[in-house]
């Protein structure tokens, strides 16, 4: 039997094209595909010489092309920059002038990369899609579940940023890299030939090429011809003591301590424990007051199982870098209740909360 069409998300980067030259290599029929999701000479004020490793610029989509080339695949760009923009940046910005840390990159996985890249992909008759993230899938007979586990390099493990993937996007889902080790494939780009071999990881997010966010937001607006809610206010400690003075909430994040001016130091580091919009507080404290045990989680997805109609015993991951820690999960009206065993540092409104139980992925949602 034939073996299917592949649809390739070819970003430029080393992952994705080392992706379309082993499946070619395999044999499968390989289409590459590279959205276009933002105009990088926007915004011109935020360019700055330091806006390297970014994902997703010109120069990405020309390394996509000459990889394409190389291999010896279709190669195609489609431009997806008002969905972006609709799904993922304006989103964006709302959740921080509300107080929230948003998860751009999980915005785009859920709205763009494995929803209308599908679409795409329909459209030059691939009947699956293959990405360069390090997770893996397989399917559970028992079950009649596709499910999500950890790649086998815990240091480049992206399943944090796909707990949104559905049953159906998994079932026509690939991830070759998912059971190798980031070494591994810097050493199949070099055996096959591929021009970007020694091409660095991108780590920055494509929109904000000086990583600055607040300063992003207050461009972006500029842009517009629109001005924020005005977001400055003060800076006070939980009991409502005033310390000084801040130029807006969406200059803060729970757990920073940098950027905080404060008239009166306290004897100890201060610490945004939270941002408020709606009095345009932003409350610091110390290190041991950004302990939390419980938290609330919102949205949820469940991937590996079905969803649990009493408490289940899981790993949970609030962050990226968070190492998941074993919480009890019960179930609510609205999503589920988190509680640890050990308190976690730095529970933030707006991130994810994944849960895994081993290398399964079980599902996630997102903090309240």
């Amino acid at each position: 039997m034939s073996k299917p069409t592949i649809a390739v998300a070819m970003s430029g980067g080393v992952d994705s094209s080392v992706v379309a030259g082993l499946l070619h290599r395999e044999g499968y029929d390989c289409v590459g595909l590279t959205m276009q999701l933002w105009n990088q000479r926007r915004l011109p004020e935020l360019a700055t010489d330091k806006a390297t490793g970014r994902c997703c610029s010109l120069d990405d989509v020309y390394d996509a092309r000459a990889v394409a080339n190389f291999v010896g695949i279709p190669y195609y760009v489609v431009n997806f920059e008002d969905r972006f923009e609709q799904h993922v940046v304006k989103p964006f910005v709302d959740e921080y002038l509300a107080g929230r840390t948003p998860i751009p990159c999980t915005l785009c996985n859920n709205f763009i990369k494995f929803d209308q890249f599908l679409e795409m992909a329909d459209g030059v008759g691939a009947t699956k899609i293959a990405t360069g993230h390090y997770a893996r899938i397989q399917y559970d007979e028992p079950s009649g579940r596709w499910q999500m586990l950890r790649s086998a390099d815990a240091t480049k493990d992206q399943t944090y940023f796909l707990f949104g993937l559905t049953q159906p996007q998994l079932a026509r889902t690939m991830f070759p890299l998912g059971g190798m080790l980031k070494p591994q494939v810097r050493e199949l780009a070099v055996g096959l030939g591929l021009p970007v071999a020694d091409k660095p990881d991108s780590q920055e997010i494509c929109f904000v090429p000086n990583g600055d966010y607040a300063a992003f937001i207050d461009a972006y607006f500029k842009e517009q011809g629109m001005a924020p809610d005005r977001t400055a206010g003060q800076v006070v400690t939980p009991d409502g003591e005033v310390l000084g003075e801040h130029s807006g909430v969406h200059h803060f994040t729970v757990g920073q301590r940098k950027g905080i001016e404060a008239k009166r130091q306290k004897p100890e580091p201060l610490y945004v424990i939270e941002t408020n919009p709606v009095t345009r507080q932003v409350v610091v404290g110390a290190n041991r007051d950004l302990l939390r045990a419980e938290l609330e989680v919102d949205r949820i997805n469940w991937i590996s199982i079905a969803q649990p109609a009493t408490a289940i015993r899981a790993e949970v991951r609030i962050r990226n870098r968070h190492t998941p820690s074993w919480a009890t999960l019960t179930p609510t009206d609205t999503g589920v209740h988190v509680h640890f065993d050990t308190a976690q540092r730095a529970v933030t409104p707006g991130q994810a909360a994944v849960f895994y139980n081993g290398d399964l992925v079980l599902g996630g949602g997102w903090i309240r």
